[in-house]
């Protein structure tokens, strides 16, 4: 018989006001990121000063992540008919129309972010290098942020690949540190709603180890967020606006970068 340690999995309700709004199944670590990140993440609240009070409550069969509001963004949240029940490798349960899976996404504001090739390369390689909890067990997923003078500031890690951001977007506005200055780094695919959590976020740029779907590419496009993906060792592709990677290094002979440029980006 193996005897090996094996990642953690539990459902984790995220309430709002008493109210159920959503039950995923995640690692029962970080558990206060995980609730701020999906508030911000999902549109239920605008910042960080719309939750008044948080509480974890550890269940008999799980966690109840208490999250209370402010008046004025209950009333919004009373307006959504959504109510998920979603396993890991799912992020959109519980969406009852093509409009709502199809969110309209703010426009990402420049603000001069630029990284270079090798940063590209730094940023993923120093993710891979800062998860202890997929190093003890594996099947764990990995979200970090990586700041344009910084460095990786910050990694949260999930079973599910939408909960290690979810986590990552908490524990950064908790810390009230500023997501236009940098980029998300994730350890997975990137899905639609990966972008638009990212953009949500504020990020003006996700790095990606795997690849995108063709309508996470077309709502990053539209969104104006910088899609770089398949990020292995020295090699990334960008598929859209291309401008926040600096072409000082872009034309190193140890680095191949493939990149769509057309009218529709920027």
């Amino acid at each position: 018989m193996i005897d090996r340690l094996l990642p953690q999995e539990s459902p984790v309700a995220l309430s709002f006001n008493g109210t159920t709004e959503a039950v995923m199944m995640a690692t029962p670590e970080d558990l206060d990121d995980f609730g701020v990140g999906f508030a911000l993440t999902e549109g239920i609240v605008e910042s960080i000063q719309d939750i008044t009070g948080l509480n974890v409550v550890a269940l008999d069969d799980g966690f109840d992540v208490q999250m209370h509001l402010a008046p004025a963004r209950e009333s919004i949240l009373k307006q959504r008919r959504r109510t998920a029940s979603g396993p890991v490798g799912c992020g959109l349960c519980g969406i009852e129309s093509i409009e709502a899976a199809l969110r309209e996404l703010p426009q990402l504001i420049g603000k001069g972010f630029a990284i270079s090739p090798e940063q590209i390369s730094e940023a993923v390689g120093a993710l891979s290098n800062n998860q202890p909890l997929r190093n003890r067990v594996g099947a764990i997923h990995g979200a970090g942020y990586w700041h344009g003078r910084r460095g990786l500031v910050a990694v949260r890690e999930d079973v599910g690949r939408h909960n290690a951001l979810d986590k990552l977007v908490g524990a950064l506005a908790q810390e009230n540190v500023e997501l236009g200055e940098g980029a998300l780094v994730i350890s997975s695919r990137v899905s639609v709603d990966m972008v638009q959590k990212a953009v949500l976020a504020g990020a003006p740029m996700l790095i990606a180890v795997s690849a995108p779907t063709d309508l996470a590419v077309k709502t990053a496009a539209s969104a104006g967020l910088t899609l770089v993906a398949l990020a292995r060792g020295d090699t990334f592709e960008v598929f859209c606006h291309p401008k926040r990677v600096s072409d000082s290094l872009a034309d190193d002979g140890d680095k191949q970068v493939q990149r769509e440029e057309n009218s529709n980006v920027a």
